[in-house]
């Protein structure tokens, strides 16, 4: 049966349902909760609760880079359209994707890699990025963990979450395996653009709370 909703409270609502079905103690407090609480939001998976590791840095560097004007490169034109920039601009960041650039697109097939893989070449040969956001792509997480290896300029965050059943878990693995660099990040094959943007688009909400903008 349909329960009429006004659209402004829609958000608050499914917002108060999560933390109502989510018991306490809950497992993460705070602004980690407001974190993962817009993940569930986002995909309306409480199995997720199980699965999201936050390094214990990973929510104080995000806000600095976002109030600090990060430069936020995505791995999918998708996440890119899931990050409005209505909520970034006052902060002024940019946010950016590289898959349809045509340098991209000519590296990726002269070297016989994935568009992803090429596309984090190209930004990293051009200075890096504040904030990674890999919602799609293993090839893209595998590639910048090995730039970091070679001693390239490190992300201030990267929110690692490609989704799939080949070399998906294995790249978050890998991200798992280090502490240099924050991350936000889920175990396992789950993933995906839009869950990978609800993350800075709750980090961007908890910056901005934070002054005001």
């Amino acid at each position: 049966m349909y329960i009429h909703v006004p659209p402004e409270e829609i958000e608050s609502r499914s917002l108060a349902i999560i933390d109502a079905e989510v018991a306490e103690p809950r497992p993460f407090a705070g602004e980690e909760w407001a974190v993962a609480r817009r993940m569930i939001h986002t995909t309306a998976d409480f199995d997720l609760l199980t699965q999201i590791r936050f390094h214990p840095g990973a929510i104080a560097a995000g806000k600095e880079a976002l109030l600090a004007g990060a430069d936020i490169v995505t791995d999918t034109q998708m996440a890119l359209a899931g990050i409005p920039i209505r909520r970034l601009e006052p902060m002024g960041c940019r946010v950016r994707c590289l898959m349809s650039d045509p340098h991209v697109a000519k590296r990726a097939k002269s070297e016989g890699v994935t568009r992803a893989w090429a596309a984090v070449d190209e930004v990293m040969a051009h200075g890096g990025a504040d904030i990674f956001v890999v919602g799609n792509a293993p090839t893209a997480l595998f590639r910048l963990l090995d730039w970091m290896d070679r001693g390239a300029r490190p992300p201030r965050l990267i929110v690692g979450m490609p989704v799939g059943f080949v070399n998906a878990a294995e790249a978050k693995e890998l991200l798992l395996a280090q502490d240099a660099i924050p991350y936000i990040t889920i175990v396992g094959r789950k993933g995906g653009s839009s869950l990978a943007a609800s993350v800075i688009n709750a980090l961007a909400k908890l910056a901005r709370a934070g002054r005001s903008v």
